[in-house]
């Protein structure tokens, strides 16, 4: 009786592990993303100059975001966002960098609230690039800034463009790196369909990178940030906050170290 109630038991976890495993992987990305339905419009927010861009991704698809002319001689930041709600949601953020003359080029990724479409990795990856060229007709010097979720697209463009910076903000090794440290106990990395390696695609990154990071950040953990930084074959400036935590970054005065960063790499000989 008793190796029965085991054998019993045993299948029942069983069943449990594998039921918890199919779930995940039919619903993964409602886990991995949550981009809402909301947003602002400009008339709702205080941003002089900014107006609403389709950007062509091919012949049938667009996405949607705002930009702000830069300053005369000032680069244009392509802000790529984090995972949830909308870009419209970071307003103060392009507010401050206009307010200091940068131009910024934000926009949602298809399946976000402004850009209709599904959220696949592909697509948000074939969006960022396609912002990217789009900005890059405009002639200023592109910095590209990657905030979480963005950092990984960041990265990528860097590898496939040529823009004068990259700055990333909390940034991760991969997201399939990030899912294996919460959830140990399950096969991700033979089942996440949206992994963005991060890890290997910056050793494509040929332009200057900064990277900042908050030592209480428990969302992606200061380990990536350091680890990302060290894979980087153009790594300038890693910036540790301690006490800094993954939504403190902005007040904790990155977008002044990243100005400084810019400042320094925009008017170095060559650059």
């Amino acid at each position: 009786m008793a190796k029965r109630v085991i054998i019993w038991g045993l299948i029942f976890v069983a069943s449990l592990y594998l039921g918890a495993i199919y779930f995940m992987m039919k619903n993964q990305r409602v886990l991995q993303y949550t981009p809402g339905t909301e947003y602002l419009t400009l008339d709702k927010v205080d941003l002089p100059g900014a107006r609403l861009v389709n950007m062509p991704v091919d012949d049938l698809i667009n996405v949607r975001g705002w930009f702000i002319p830069p300053a005369e001689g000032m680069p244009i930041v392509v802000y790529f966002k984090g995972n949830e709600a909308s870009f419209t949601r970071d307003h103060q953020r392009y507010a401050d960098m206009s307010a200091d003359g940068y131009g910024v080029l934000a926009f949602d990724y298809r399946g976000f609230p402004m850009s209709p479409g599904e959220i696949t990795e592909e697509n948000i990856l074939a969006d960022s690039l396609a912002a990217f060229d789009w900005i890059s007709q405009n002639g200023a010097p592109i910095v590209l800034w990657g905030r979480s979720l963005g950092s990984g697209p960041a990265v990528y463009v860097a590898s496939k463009r040529e823009a004068a910076a990259v700055v990333l903000e909390s940034p991760y090794t991969a997201t399939v790196d990030v899912a294996a440290e919460r959830y140990p106990i399950f096969p991700v990395y033979n089942l996440m369909k949206d992994q963005f390696l991060s890890r290997e695609w910056i050793g494509d990154v040929q332009e200057p990178i900064f990277i900042g990071h908050g030592t209480a950040d428990k969302t992606i953990e200061v380990h990536h940030g350091r680890e990302l930084f060290a894979l980087a074959p153009n790594g300038r400036e890693l910036w540790i906050v301690e006490g800094g935590t993954h939504g403190s970054l902005w007040n904790d005065g990155i977008w002044a170290q990243g100005t400084a960063f810019f400042d320094q790499v925009l008017t170095a000989p060559g650059s």
